[in-house]
């Protein structure tokens, strides 16, 4: 007689088998979907003289659903593609490139990566406060959007604010120092690429969640359920 436990270890172990697979099929269409986002105008939104990029959109959401460690390889994936744009993709990137190309490559990468593992590290934290609500995918999404932007802008301030190019922007933009600098300089496409990442990566990844997560959802509110009926008693 096969005894009670190696049944479930087997289950076990076949199920965490295929939620590998799952986790590296998700990941991989994701790594795609960026790789082409980053060189067709799928990527940017380029209008009314805004530059608003929409490829945190995949990297949160494989932070949502995967953990931090895939959102820092998806962060890391846009990194290096936007680093990328900086040979001739980017005129305002082979510029910095120019300037100095360690200090771009760090710009591009490093930023990204430590977002995308944050946001991971963000959700998965709320997710055992409030399990499956809405507003951790929004607050993860917004995350996604704003640790972006105070990254890069921090990264690139370090780097490059005291070179001639970046002190031209400041003069054209009229900052007095560096603060001002990034309000003016990120202004509306800040503003923009937020409401873009809370409304679609908000949308897709709860979808995406609840698919993956269907079974276990079902499970927990069931015992809740249980629970409840039992403390009225």
């Amino acid at each position: 007689m096969v005894p009670i436990w190696t049944i479930f270890r087997k289950g076990t172990i076949k199920m965490n088998k295929h939620q590998k697979i799952r986790d590296l099929v998700l990941f991989s269409l994701l790594v795609a979907i960026i790789i082409v986002m980053s060189f067709t105008p799928l990527g940017y939104i380029k209008t009314f003289g805004l530059e608003i990029t929409l490829l945190v959109i995949p990297v949160v959401i494989g932070a949502i659903n995967l953990g931090p460690k895939y959102g820092a390889l998806l962060g890391l994936t846009f990194g290096l593609s936007s680093f990328f744009q900086c040979f001739g993709f980017s005129a305002f990137g082979a510029t910095l490139l120019a300037i100095n190309p360690w200090f771009t490559a760090f710009v591009c990468i490093i930023p990204r990566t430590l977002m995308g593992f944050l946001v991971g590290v963000i959700f998965k934290a709320l997710n055992k406060v409030i399990k499956y609500d809405i507003v951790n995918h929004i607050i993860a999404c917004v995350s996604g959007a704003l640790l972006n932007t105070i990254f890069f802008m921090t990264a690139f301030c370090f780097c490059f604010y005291n070179t001639e190019f970046v002190q031209g922007f400041r003069d054209t933009l009229g900052s007095t120092n560096a603060f001002m600098f990034v309000i003016l300089f990120v202004g509306i496409n800040g503003l923009v690429e937020l409401i873009v990442n809370f409304v679609i990566g908000a949308a897709v990844s709860k979808t995406l969640y609840y698919i993956f997560n269907q079974r276990k959802i079902k499970e927990d509110y069931k015992d809740k359920d249980e629970n409840d009926a039992i403390t009225k008693e």
